[in-house]
């Protein structure tokens, strides 16, 4: 849907709102989503789609040239995806930021921290900025696993904050483990 600077413009006009305040995002996504949903499904599939909206041009031109794949194929010659449970989250994506130095690893683990007691009102608002700086700085994010994440959080932020934090340290730990050995050698 982004391909029209006029869809664009009005789906990036929801970042950070609630969808009651999303007025021009209806058009294009009442449609797109089951007529019975729950409020939180529904306000993350806004959320989301604000934010693919809003990436920045760097962010937006690479989302291009990955949609000609040439990596692992499958039998059938289809790529080959991971796992959902391998697919990186929110916390892998800062881990990725810090150890691409986007972020400090202080800072990274703050929003970690914070977001882990809030709930989805105070989280929404902080998103735009925070992926911005993950897209400005090569950082990838999974928009289907922040989907989901967010889609879940009203009911359940404890488990996906625990996967986030796991999937941070388990990433940031990969590569200070691999720093060490590159060291040692």
């Amino acid at each position: 849907m982004c391909n029209d600077k006029k869809t664009q413009a009005d789906l990036r006009s929801g970042l950070g709102r609630p969808v009651e305040q999303c007025n021009y995002l209806h058009r294009y996504l009442v449609r797109r989503l089951p007529e019975r949903q729950h409020p939180d499904a529904r306000r993350a599939h806004y959320a989301v789609a604000a934010l693919i909206a809003g990436r920045p041009r760097s962010a937006r031109d690479a989302d291009k040239a990955a949609a000609n794949p040439t990596g692992p194929t499958d039998v059938d010659g289809a790529a080959s995806a991971p796992g959902w449970w391998q697919r990186p989250n929110l916390g892998a994506s800062l881990a990725q930021a810090v150890n691409a130095t986007v972020l400090k690893p202080d800072s990274a683990e703050g929003d970690l921290h914070l977001m882990a007691r809030q709930s989805s009102d105070a989280i929404y608002p902080r998103l735009p900025s925070l992926t911005q700086q993950l897209l400005r700085g090569g950082v990838n994010i999974d928009w289907a696993v922040l989907l989901e994440d967010l889609a879940w959080w009203n009911r359940d932020h404890d488990k996906i904050a625990t996967r986030w934090f796991e999937s941070y340290f388990r990433v940031r730990t990969l590569e200070d483990t691999t720093n060490s050995q590159e060291e040692n050698n």
